[in-house]
């Protein structure tokens, strides 16, 4: 079963995701906060393995939030809700320590898709979220593919497998079973991966190997 704290000011919306998840029995609403402090409390004392958190909100924002998050609950996974006008939210909180964007607006299988994701350790992004957070990053468009290329290249054959199923939203366990190997060889992969190209997280991973054209974005 996972569980998950829904995090949102907005009741209403609150409600309709939770209706979402509750159509799945595998998934569990154990707590709801109306504003980011009372998230981080709710994540304290419940410890979910998936926190759904709103960027706006009252009190604490999700983007400072996060931070919070991480460090009253580690193990736990956080995903970010937006809607189509905070692209430049998002931007900035790539390396918050979020394992996901998620659109407000986007279809329900995604939601449960993203939940089930984060919450086996991998990075989910909405296509349509990456699309326009890359759009927002500050050079054009072919020279970011250009330089993501470049930065991708010392890598090794088997290192850009590993990146490429990053992108693509799988997790450890599912990218050892794809390439026939253990899954703490996959750990190590993207551990080295991160250490060498100077990245914090899986989020910035799946990122750089969307604009490098390993993923489709279609």
């Amino acid at each position: 079963m996972i569980r998950v704290l829904l995090a949102d000011d907005e009741a209403m919306i609150r409600a309709g995701v939770r209706a979402i998840l509750g159509a799945d029995p595998g998934i569990e609403v154990v707590a709801e906060a109306g504003d980011g402090h009372e998230a981080v409390e709710l994540a304290r004392r419940h410890r979910p393995d998936v926190v759904l958190l709103d960027i706006r909100m009252p009190r604490l924002d999700g983007l400072a939030a996060v931070g919070e998050l991480r460090r009253a609950a580690p193990e736990t996974a956080v995903v970010m809700l937006t809607t189509f006008s905070e692209d430049e939210y998002v931007a900035r909180t790539l390396g918050s320590g979020a394992s996901g964007f998620l659109l407000k607006s986007g279809d329900p299988r995604e939601l449960l898709a993203g939940v089930r994701a984060v919450a086996a350790g991998a990075a989910f992004l909405s296509p349509e979220v990456t699309r326009r957070v890359i759009d927002r990053l500050p050079t054009g468009r072919l020279s970011r593919a250009a330089e993501a290329r470049e930065r991708l290249e010392p890598l090794t054959g088997r290192e850009r497998e590993v990146v490429s199923l990053v992108g693509a939203g799988l997790s450890n366990g599912e990218i050892a079973a794809r390439l026939f190997v253990v899954e703490g060889t996959v750990k190590a992969h993207v551990s080295a991966v991160l250490a060498r190209l100077g990245l914090k997280n899986r989020v910035q991973l799946a990122i750089l190997a969307y604009e490098a054209g390993l993923v489709d974005l279609a």
